[in-house]
């Protein structure tokens, strides 16, 4: 069967384990699955070989290779069985030197195999750390069966690094040869490369994995792997071919190997031998040959595909640069180049141009090596610098073919005229980008939902702390007092001598347990030695979270932690947890003077450890939010018991709760009566404490779980059933590449998506790659899936989708996919994009309670890139909460619906056994694909299912949209408000209302076409019932015994009701000693009927006989009622056209005086500064210009609680209380 026959053909017998296991033929395989593969397959080899060798794998994860020791352990069967031992160590130097043990082996005569091979791993931070141990592992060498690959995770773009890395000058330095492989393929080929090379030479190898490699997966084909690996010649073929003689003591490890210059002298000799070796087994290759040559091109690594990828996008052939008399030479072996080779490559050449990623390693090597050839091999080196000494190719950035274009393109067409295509240029590079109110919309990386970072990073009023490498460091860009960036295991140290030069008594330090573990106890022994005044903060979370969930490496726990830094001196120790009550028994097993405490009392303990002088030490106790949610799903930690729920009657939309709790998972809901806030039960983890946010609407569910829509298999069955008939899309995918990029947000299954896709193409026998891009992503941040398909391999060069190259732009945010990094893969008339219009809040809203989405701009930004009709809209979120329960399938929607548009160019078949492959709530994942199918190809089909057909519950298809409850006519809104008072006092109270609004109404009246709109009386309308129907203990109590309330909780979830109020009533709660607010108070079920009790006494509202109206809040609000009236009516005799907009203002302030308490005063004092700026721009004569300091003697206390009035321009967050909560 030809290959254009072959694809398309279903591979029905394919299993995601043949990527490991399969002899031959092709696999999908990822850089850091094919870093497995390769240890099983030298094993293997050896076998074959009659070697009786055993393999070891030791380092320390970090991004990009921050997933290798979850699929070592993934594969443990596979290792064990092939002998290969894998031992993550606690850090990287002692990785290295753990590897330099296994190489003593084969000189060992009680030695139990024959010898051992080694595959070391560390991201490019690591590589610096491990300096010492890698170069003296080189220098005193491998053994003669064994080998050492050093494999460094290079972060070129310093997508999620502290700062970017290239590791190969290191590697250099130590006179270690160097791999530089472009793709995934070559992984398995140059891995098994460099344990022969290393055999041969007595080298430990370098072997570079960056980013878009070791991150992404792709098709590769076993065979031709092993096509190259067989014709590699052993030693005594080498020697003939070579002459190469080794040194009488040898290359490899050896012991007596006293500290002499004769290890230096070695070193020079294994170089030696590694050009011997590659002279005759090259992994370089000529890519273009040319007789007749003028002109050559020395590629390196990735940068060699993202030149390839220039070519084929100017359409110039390879047959097309041979005319033209240039050749093209790929180097896999980076440093040392073999000479012998490049020199027959440069003859007759008069210029090279070097094209490889970031500094110059390869250029300087043909610089030194041509710079005293004989005339005629002599020629001109450009690259970083052309031959004009001006810059000329990228080494501060990432290398792609989009920056790589306009340089070649200048220099292809000096080279030749028929070269010439820079008119093609601007086609592929990146284009100018809409600039609206949307440009500040980020989806910025966040703690989360449940996150113990939420509470254990925040300091006391007054205090600062400094930052760490971690999830915490996130906090560096909260409101958390925190800054700093210092290298792992440096944390606090650089305290030690700031201190000495600062009038400023003390910081707390951040430090995670798996860094304390890493090397940070040894900062703690130098802050103790140098007598630091430090807190450190040692965030004890069970698991290693920012890259995957993993263990720490060794034993440690809370009390270890006591008792070792109890050991190195600390004056004190405290123990913070959110399991106190174990704790209690155990006190013995900690160090005599350590004191224990619940989470409530962090702020308190801080207080007194910052006067505490020398180090001391804050450990605080609480499970990774994301590990205790896989362990929940694979039962290793019991289902949460309770559920939080917000009566959104009851919210104001203050967002205090989002300010105690710092948490994703409380959202903004829009309602008639303004954004409230509810808590999304798909992503909450359940930390309760958003409960800790002064408000009464909050209750707590026990004994039941959140709930599927009423007739949901009947649902589910009837829409599957539709979704079957649609009619398929027409294929789309041609010879060339199809481009889709997937974007969206970490831990929503944006990856999943790309891999599912990739993954059906390669299950048609097709060729595709997948690279994901997620930084601190997975914690809420963005995430990009770049996905690439293809009939051959010689269409996919990189793996990055690069500029306007995007054939399919999956958008599942809104935010991330109308962020620049996703508009410059749009192209015009090309990218088609469907788009979920959901408006998933961004970090912003944590801090900002009335922070704008601005979906409409943000549609603008991709409407404006793609050009007209292309793009499509959804709302994923809202369709999989009507049809399927939840939002966690909203992705599979999105994707489902790009697939019947014809955007994802697989069959049916082969993304629903993808699915099935994937093994992961396969029948929700695939109803949700039945459900976006039929989204985008009946969509009134899947109307009529909303509506009830085959759906008992009747649950509407989406969400109403904000515009849409803002364009409520004025006749109805103002019925509603009516209706609203009415029911909260009576129909006189009511009327009171109406008049005002009637009044306003006239007035804008008068004003003829200017009032047409009635802004202002709209304004009213909504303000004035807002300040009238104030939440007191009676309207609380009324809403919260409303049948309405009942019946939102019946249909949320399933199971009896067993329901905790959470109040802090006046009579029952006070404020700390500190000014934090009362701590509110669980009540039980039987309250409920109470609270129907209390809701009649509204009729004592306001009367000398109401037992709450006395209290300043009460008496605030009746006041601020009465002022509002007045105001407004005063402003009605001097209003014209040009004081309108400044009146509409002054009417929406009370929009801004939300919450309760200390909260609703703060928020008032604002209102108040900003409301006397107003009425003077309103009328200077009758309003007199506010004194500067209005409001800054204002200060005052609710129920013990210090207020501040803030200044006008503030916003309320700022004017919240003066101590934290």
């Amino acid at each position: 069967m030809d290959a254009a026959m072959e694809a398309g053909t279903l591979r029905t017998d394919y299993r995601l384990a043949d990527n490991l296991t399969a002899p031959s033929g092709q696999v999908f395989l990822s850089g850091t699955q094919a870093l497995v593969r390769l240890v099983l397959e030298q094993a293997r080899r050896d076998r074959a070989a009659g070697l009786g060798t055993a393999g070891f794998v030791s380092g320390y994860r970090g991004s990009p290779l921050g997933m290798v020791d979850q699929a070592m352990w993934k594969a443990a069967p596979l290792l064990d069985a092939a002998g290969v031992r894998f031992l993550p160590a606690i850090n990287e130097e002692l990785a290295a030197t753990a590897v330099l043990g296994t190489q003593q082996v084969e000189g060992d005569p009680q030695r139990t195999v024959d010898a051992v091979f080694s595959l070391w791993y560390g991201k490019g931070p690591g590589v610096d750390r491990a300096g010492d141990a890698l170069k003296h592992g080189n220098a005193y060498g491998s053994s003669p069966h064994g080998g050492v690959l050093v494999v460094a995770g290079d972060d070129h773009g310093c997508v999620s690094s502290s700062m970017s890395h290239q590791s190969d000058f290191a590697m250099q330095a130590w006179s270690m040869p160097v791999l530089a492989p472009a793709d995934v393929a070559e992984y398995l080929e140059f891995g098994l490369y460099g344990w022969a090379l290393s055999r041969y030479s007595g080298n430990w190898v370098g072997f570079t994995a960056l980013s878009e490699t070791v991150e992404s997966a792709m098709t590769v084909d076993l065979d031709q792997v092993d096509a190259r690996v067989a014709c590699w010649q052993d030693a005594d073929a080498i020697r003939r071919a070579t002459g190469h003689v080794p040194p009488p003591d040898g290359l490899h490890y050896r012991w007596p190997d006293l500290p002499s210059p004769r290890i230096e002298q070695r070193l020079g000799a294994k170089l030696e031998a590694v050009r011997a070796f590659a002279r005759v087994n090259s992994i370089d290759r000529m890519v273009v040959q040319a007789d007749e040559a003028r002109a050559g091109i020395v590629t390196c690594g990735k940068a060699h595909h993202d030149l390839m990828e220039v070519f084929r996008r100017l359409g110039i052939s390879t047959q097309a640069l041979a005319d033209a008399g240039i050749r093209v030479y790929k180097l896999g072996l980076a440093c040392p180049v073999e000479p012998t080779r490049l020199l027959a490559f440069a003859r007759g050449l008069e210029e090279i141009l070097v094209v490889e990623e970031k500094g110059p390693l390869v250029e300087r090597q043909l610089q030194a090596l041509f710079y005293n050839a004989p005339d005629g091999v002599r020629p001109a080196i450009a690259g970083k610098l052309g031959i004009d000494g001006r810059p000329l190719l990228p080494e501060r950035e990432e290398m792609r073919p989009s920056r790589l274009m306009q340089p070649v393109a200048d220099w292809l067409a000096r080279l030749s005229r028929g070269l010439d295509r820079r008119e093609l240029v601007p086609q592929f590079s990146e284009h100018p980008l809409l600039s609206n109110a949307a440009d500040g919309i980020r989806r910025q990386p966040y703690f989360c939902p449940g996150c113990p970072h939420n509470t254990s990073t925040r300091v006391p009023e007054g205090s600062r702390a400094q930052a760490g490498i971690g999830c915490h460091f996130m906090a560096s860009w909260m409101d958390r007092q925190t800054s700093g960036l210092i290298q792992m295991g440096g944390e606090g140290v650089d305290w030690v001598a700031h201190s000495r030069f600062t009038a400023a008594p003390h910081v707390f330090q951040n430090l995670g347990d798996g860094t304390y573990y890493h090397s940070g106890y040894l900062a703690i022994r130098q802050a103790v030695a140098a007598r630091t005044n430090v807190t450190y903060k040692i965030l004890c979370n069970d698991a290693v979270a920012m890259t995957g969930g993993q263990p720490v490496d060794g034993p440690l726990d809370v009390e270890a932690i006591a008792r070792q830094v109890s050991a190195e001196g600390v004056a004190r120790v405290a123990l913070v947890s959110d399991r106190i009550d174990v704790h209690r028994g155990r006190h013995a097993r900690f160090p005599s003077g350590t004191t224990f405490h619940p989470r409530e009392s962090l702020d308190a303990v801080q207080r007194e450890l910052r006067e505490v002088p020398g180090v001391t030490v804050l450990l605080y106790e609480q499970t990774c939010a994301a590990e205790l949610r896989r362990r929940r799903k694979v039962g290793r930690a019991p289902a949460p018991a309770r559920h939080v729920f917000i009566n959104e009657a009851v919210c104001e939309g203050c967002g205090d709760c989002s300010v105690q709790s710092n948490c994703l998972a409380v959202q903004p809901v829009e309602t008639a009566l303004g954004r409230k806030r509810q808590i999304d039960q798909a992503s909450c983890n359940h930390d309760e404490s958003c409960i800790k946010g002064f408000c009464p609407s909050f209750v707590t569910v026990e004994g039941a779980a959140p709930r599927h829509p009423v007739g949901h298999e009947r649902g589910v069955a009837a829409l599957r059933e539709r979704a079957a008939a649609l009619r398929e899309p027409a294929p789309r995918l041609g010879p060339g590449p199809f481009d889709i990029l997937v974007a969206g947000v970490g831990g929503t299954g944006v990856v999943t998506v790309g891999a599912l896709i990739a993954m059906a193409a390669h299950l048609e026998r097709r060729v595709a790659s997948v690279l994901d891009f997620m930084g601190f992503a997975q914690k809420g941040g963005s995430v990009l899936s770049f996905v690439r398909l293809a009939q051959g391999r010689q269409w996919l060069n990189q793996a990055r989708i690069d500029a306007q190259q995007a054939d399919a732009v999956l958008a599942c945010d809104l935010a991330v996919g109308a962020s620049p990094d996703v508009l410059q893969t749009v192209a015009p008339r090309r990218t088609q994009i469907v788009a979920n219009t959901h408006p998933t809040p961004v970090a912003e809203f944590q801090r900002n309670p009335d922070a704008d989405l601005h979906a409409d701009a943000l549609l603008a930004k991709l409407r404006h890139a793609t050009g007209s009709g292309g793009i499509d809209t959804l709302d994923a979120q809202a369709l999989a909460t009507a049809f399927l329960g939840d939002t966690v399938a909203a992705n599979i929607v999105v994707l489902g619906f790009a697939w019947q548009k014809g955007l994802v160019p697989v069959s049916l078949a082969a993304l629903t056994r993808a699915i099935e492959l994937n093994g992961v709530a396969v029948d929700a994942n695939l109803e949700a694909l039945a459900l976006g199918r039929l989204a985008a190809g009946d969509p009134l089909a899947l109307t009529r299912l909303a509506a009830g057909e085959g759906r008992p519950d009747g649950l509407t298809l989406v969400a109403p949209e904000p515009a849409a409850m803002s364009a409520t006519p004025l006749p109805q809104l103002v019925a509603d408000r009516v209706a609203l008072l009415t029911a909260y006092q009576d129909a006189a109270y009511a009327a009171r209302y109406t008049a005002l609004v009637e009044a306003v109404q006239a007035a804008e009246n008068a004003l003829g076409e200017a009032g047409r709109e009635r802004r202002l009386t709209r304004a009213v309308a909504e303000q004035f019932a807002r300040l009238m129907a104030y939440k007191d203990e009676y309207e609380v109590a009324r809403l919260h015994s409303d049948p309405a309330f009942r019946q939102a909780l019946r249909e949320r979830f399933d199971g009896p009701l067993r329901l905790r109020f959470h109040l802090a009533p006046p009579l029952l709660s006070r404020p700390g000693k500190h000014g934090e607010p009362p701590r509110k108070i669980a009540f039980g079920a039987w309250l409920w009927p109470l609270m129907g009790w209390l809701a009649k006494g509204k009729r004592l509202r306001g009367t000398r006989f109401d037992p709450f109206g006395r209290t300043a809040e009460r008496r605030l609000e009746r006041q601020s009622i009465a002022d509002y009236e007045a105001r407004i009516r005063a402003l009605l005799p001097a209003l014209t056209e040009a004081r309108l907009p400044i009146a509409v203002e002054i009417a929406q302030l009370p929009a801004k005086v939300r919450g309760f308490g200390h909260i609703k005063l703060a928020a008032h004092a604002v209102a108040a500064a900003r409301a006397a700026e107003l009425l003077h721009r309103f009328d200077a004569q009758r309003y007199p210009r506010p004194d500067s300091t209005h409001g800054a003697n204002g200060a005052g206390q609710l129920r013990g609680i210090p207020i501040r009035q803030a200044d006008a321009k503030a916003d309320a967050k700022t004017a919240r209380t003066g101590a934290p909560h």
